[in-house]
């Protein structure tokens, strides 16, 4: 057998793989900048919620076109206190997408409420606005869209369902900072948006998330909440412009960010636009290079939206193809390309399936979208060559499995 035929050999089959060495899914870029930064805050004699995490909360708000930003130690407590701040309560329906990650469901049935699970668009894979419209009751409280990927959802229809009636919207920008719709900025029409700076996402701060919004009032009692129920901030206690005096205005919980890892985040806006810049080139790529495989859906991009490229999410024909996904994955793994799945729907889960009584095969598009969907790795530090790689072993494993 010659060296070209055991390179197009699969590897799980005793051919070469296409590259040398494992190429994680994702990993973060810190720099040399959050380095410095960090270790000025450690010297500064303040690691806990200090100025650096208002001056993420502020500069996150900016970027996002919002008038205030709260930095907080996940995007599930800004989900949390977004859905507080609105109203929710024990007993209130939030209208939610069944594709998504379980954080969306856990912290509305942590509240008592309810998650009303509702289908995807098929080409955006975001919240359908028709399917929202149908799921509306007189106990919905609020309405809660999600970003997949990094693509923003149809904000103006979800707005225009919304509003006349009064229901405010918590949106889940967990994938979406730097996204837009109509060149007005993810974070600046929902009530309340939530933006994720865990260790994968575009912006990182190891953990960590921000919640923002145009409500001065909204802000305040976030803030508030987001540290016990105290009447002022923490930090301000032991300066000279502080007191030593406070009060719990209501219960609140233990949400703060500390300023060690926002001033990860502080410097990782620094780049963050060059970032963007190279998910984007390597997403022009992506498309170009898997445009010729009929077996595979590429992400597409609404016309007017600007997607963040959070992820690179695939989507297998599996009509058109002799393996399933968990398969191919196992194949992109010997080819030594790393991958992951997002997400398992809402309702396939097995505590869900119990506490919301859904029934496999009541979302079709989801769980369609879900049977082929594969996310390649796009992250800051891959270079070109690493997405020609990736795309090399799609071709491959396509071509030995096709019908």
């Amino acid at each position: 057998m010659n060296s070209t035929s055991v390179f197009n050999q699969l590897a799980s089959q005793g051919g070469t793989p296409v590259r040398d060495s494992f190429l994680p899914f994702a990993i973060p870029s810190i720099g040399a900048r959050e380095k410095e930064l960090v270790l000025e805050t450690l010297e500064s004699g303040w690691i806990t919620t200090g100025f650096r995490a208002q001056e993420l909360g502020d500069r996150v708000a900016e970027l996002a076109g919002a008038r205030y930003g709260l930095a907080v130690n996940s995007a599930t407590a800004a989900l949390h206190l977004g859905l507080i701040v609105c109203g929710v309560r024990p007993g209130d329906e939030v209208i939610i997408p069944t594709y998504t990650f379980v954080a969306c469901a856990n912290v509305i049935e942590n509240m008592g409420a309810r998650p009303v699970l509702v289908d995807i668009e098929p080409d955006t894979l975001c919240v359908s606005p028709q399917a929202v419209e149908a799921a509306l009751s007189p106990r919905t409280r609020a309405i809660m869209p999600v970003d997949i990927g990094g693509h923003p959802a149809d904000i103006d229809a979800i707005k225009a369902i919304a509003l006349p009636r009064g229901i405010p919207l918590v949106e889940d920008a967990a994938h979406a900072l730097g996204a837009a719709t109509s060149d007005r900025p993810v974070g600046s029409q929902a009530t309340v948006t939530a933006f994720s700076f865990y260790a994968t996402k575009n912006l990182t701060t190891g953990e960590g998330g921000a919640a923002v919004t145009n409500d001065e009032d909204l802000y305040e009692r976030m803030r508030s909440l987001s540290l016990h129920g105290m009447s002022r901030d923490a930090w301000r206690r032991h300066t000279d412009k502080g007191s030593w005096y406070y009060e719990i205005n209501e219960s609140g919980y233990k949400y703060n960010l500390s300023d060690v890892l926002a001033a990860i985040g502080v410097g990782q806006l620094e780049r963050f636009a060059e970032m963007q810049a190279w998910r984007c080139k390597l997403a022009a790529l992506y498309d170009y290079l898997l445009g010729d495989i009929p077996e595979v859906r590429r992400p597409m991009v609404r016309p007017g939206a600007t997607h963040a490229w959070h992820l690179y999410a695939i989507a297998l024909k599996l009509e058109r193809l002799m393996i399933d996904r968990a398969s191919f994955i196992r194949e992109l793994k010997m080819e030594n390309i790393g991958s992951s799945v997002h997400f398992i729907p809402i309702h396939l889960h097995s505590h869900f399936r119990t506490s919301l009584g859904y029934a496999e095969g009541i979302f079709p598009v989801a769980e369609h979208a879900y049977a082929g969907a594969i996310s390649l790795p796009l992250y800051p530090g891959m270079t070109e060559r690493d997405v020609s790689d990736v795309c090399a072993a799609v071709h491959k494993i396509v071509t030995h499995y096709r019908r």
